[in-house]
């Protein structure tokens, strides 16, 4: 990938002509420029010649990738041992504080992902051609990221000046250039930058993890032309360690094969309402936004119907395929968190509650097993299966997958990983019934087994695991290898949020989290009963009160499982209570607090805590509320109890100023 469509040192940059730089940057770009572009552009290059004649040691790079976020920065400017990171918005009479989000966003990125320059000095600049010049003001954050300064055209020189001093080693442009992109994105921008057409390659943290997730995608793409050669079936099961990008290895699938391969109609599939709300919401914005910016009009319904196609809701899948007989448009289907396809029991009993039909005796992947099957000639089922994250009543699992394989489709192509027969996946017995009657092509390759969730906190799954397993020795241990992943304990609900506004920046995201049952929180401020829309709690900018920065709704398990944010603040409640033997499993029920015998309904529980406790990808602040002696279901020593054990897992406390 070229990193930036222009470079250029000072004195070239100064003695080239506007119209052979306009060119260049022509010819890298992949789509139809349009006048408004083209105008930009010139006022930008206009702009750079002028300040490249004041400083002759500054170095220029124009269009310079931001892979992770999908996008291409105006301009970064080296001087010296500085970065500045350059935002140009054209015609702008203010500094909006979504074009500041954005440049401060770029610069974290940077900072954050680009080998060359973690240890420099990074400066966002945000230039907007017609708004009043302000004071120029120097201020750094810790990580030697400059708190966003606002420009015009005429004052884009002081900046650069103000920033550098005297001294210090003069960056090699190339080799800055050059050094190693290791990005972390979340699903989100995961998505938009696959639907841009980036490859896996360029939004993946490490060498290992992108071989991984190319490795998987390269065996299916051949399972795929081969079935459509052979004019067989086959169903692919993708599994992975936590926070190896299952949900990313399918929607790199799925649009892989969606572009270029018209008739396979490849689809991603997921029973997780708001990921599927969120995902299609921000691949719509997305669009618009990228249209917008070259001079386009798009109707927001058609980008919507686009990328409804790509990403489907499975029980609308399910639906459809009830309405007829007949094949669905489809030939490659990628089912998401395959695992959480409902059992017998439960597909029979929703379709007695909601469809009338009292003689219903499939499981759900019989059910789309048997939708697929339809297909005259050939299909490919794709499904990535997690393990060790059931949260809902009735789940059948993989073993309900492989069951309907075994018992009605033996004609099938089955792939796996020996580690979709282990016990994290299956019941002991059941895996070694199937291993012996199953017909399958065993390969490491649909396994990923380099975890690429979060840059800072390699260790977090297996702190919150010690954690959620009561074992306050190993989360001790545990918790000394999370420097960089900072997680505070506070009982201050205010004090918690004032930490997430001191760490949130730039387009990070940060939210409060509680778990569904979590109803004694409301005198605290938690209401988890008042349901967020996913969309714009994910995905609203700040000062919107909808959005999960302006820390007022609190999401479940429900609505953030699949899903991340940068910094999160995990609220705790009384309904997971610490004991000397372990934890005790609480559900409020009208006007008290019952215990929780079931031992699936107890595993449930446990689940929602490790979902919340493993959302965020930065750092956290757990809240646990003092109680009240006056209300009988808020004890304090119950809150005080589980304050003591986080304590001797080593979490420090957050004191309120």
């Amino acid at each position: 990938m070229t990193r930036a469509y222009y470079t250029a040192s000072a004195p070239e940059l100064a003695a080239a002509s506007s119209e052979s730089i306009l060119g260049i940057l022509s010819a890298q770009f992949p789509f139809i420029l349009e006048p408004a572009q083209r105008d930009a552009w010139m006022f930008e290059i206009d702009q750079l010649a002028k300040l490249a004649m004041h400083f002759p040691d500054t170095h220029y790079f124009l269009e310079f990738s931001i892979p992770r976020m999908g996008r291409r920065v105006d301009a970064v400017i080296l001087r010296r041992n500085v970065v500045f990171v350059i935002e140009y918005k054209i015609g702008a009479s203010a500094y909006g504080r979504d074009a500041l989000d954005q440049v401060v966003g770029y610069a974290l990125d940077l900072k954050n992902f680009h080998e060359t320059s973690h240890n420099l000095s990074i400066v966002p600049v945000l230039v907007a051609t017609k708004a009043r010049p302000l004071p120029i003001e120097v201020s750094w954050s810790n990580d030697r990221v400059a708190v966003p300064v606002r420009a015009t055209p005429e004052t884009l020189s002081d900046v650069v000046d103000a920033f550098t001093t005297v001294g210090g080693t003069a960056l090699d442009p190339a080799a800055w250039s050059e050094g190693k992109y290791k990005p972390t994105p979340n699903i989100i921008e995961a998505a938009q930058a696959l639907y841009r057409n980036h490859s896996v390659e360029e939004i993946s943290r490490s060498e290992a993890g992108a071989e991984n997730l190319s490795t998987t995608a390269e065996y299916i793409s051949a399972v795929i032309d081969y079935s459509k050669a052979k004019r067989r079936k086959a169903v692919c099961f993708v599994t992975g360690v936590p926070g190896s990008g299952k949900t990313l290895a399918g929607l790199n699938i799925a649009n892989l094969r969606m572009q270029g391969h018209d008739d396979e109609h490849a689809v991603f599939l997921s029973g997780n309402g708001p990921l599927v709300t969120v995902l299609r919401e921000a691949l719509t914005r997305d669009a618009m936004e990228r249209a917008e910016s070259m001079g386009n009009r798009s109707r927001r319904s058609a980008e919507f119907t686009k990328a409804s196609a790509f990403i489907q809701n499975i029980h609308h899948f399910r639906d459809e395929a009830l309405k007829t007989a007949e094949p669905l448009v489809g030939k490659v289907v990628v089912f998401d968190e395959a695992q959480r396809a409902w059992d017998v029991a439960q597909t029979s009993k929703f379709m007695r509650e909601k469809r009338q039909q009292n003689n219903f005796s499939q499981s759900e992947p019989e059910f789309l097993l048997s939708v697929m099957d339809r297909n005259p000639d050939w299909c490919v089922v794709v499904c990535l299966v997690g393990g060790g994250q059931e949260i809902n009543t009735g789940e059948a699992g993989l073993q309900a997958w492989l069951e309907a394989l075994s018992a009605q489709f033996r004609e099938w192509d089955i792939h796996l990983t020996s580690q979709a027969l282990g016990t994290e996946y299956m019941a002991a017995g059941a895996a070694t019934e199937l291993n012996a009657c199953l017909r399958a092509k065993r390969t490491a390759a649909l396994h990923l087994s380099v975890s690429i969730r979060s840059f800072r906190a390699e260790k977090l799954s297996e702190f919150v695991g010690a954690l959620i397993n009561y074992n306050a020795a190993d989360a001790r241990n545990l918790i000394r290898e999370l420097r960089q992943f900072p997680i505070m304990l506070t009982r201050d609900l205010q004090a918690a949020r004032e930490w997430l506004h001191t760490k949130r920046r730039g387009t990070e995201r940060a939210g409060l989290l509680a778990s569904s049952n979590a109803v004694r929180l409301k005198p605290e401020g938690v209401y988890v009963k008042a349901k967020i829309e996913p969309a714009d709690w994910f995905l609203a900018p700040n000062g919107d009160v909808r959005s999960s920065n302006a820390l007022e709704d609190a999401a479940s398990e429900f609505e953030v499982q699949g899903l991340e944010l940068d910094w999160a603040c995990v609220c705790w409640d009384a309904n997971l209570r610490s004991r000397p033997t372990g934890w005790e499993t609480m559900r409020f029920s009208g006007t008290r607090w019952q215990n929780i015998s079931n031992e699936d309904r107890r595993s449930f529980l446990l689940n929602a805590y490790r979902v919340i406790l493993t959302r965020a990808r930065q750092g956290m602040v757990i809240l646990v509320p003092r109680g009240n002696v006056h209300d009988p279901t808020r004890p304090p020593s119950e809150y005080d109890a589980i304050h003591r054990f986080l304590e001797d897992c080593g979490i420090p406390r957050l004191e309120a100023n």
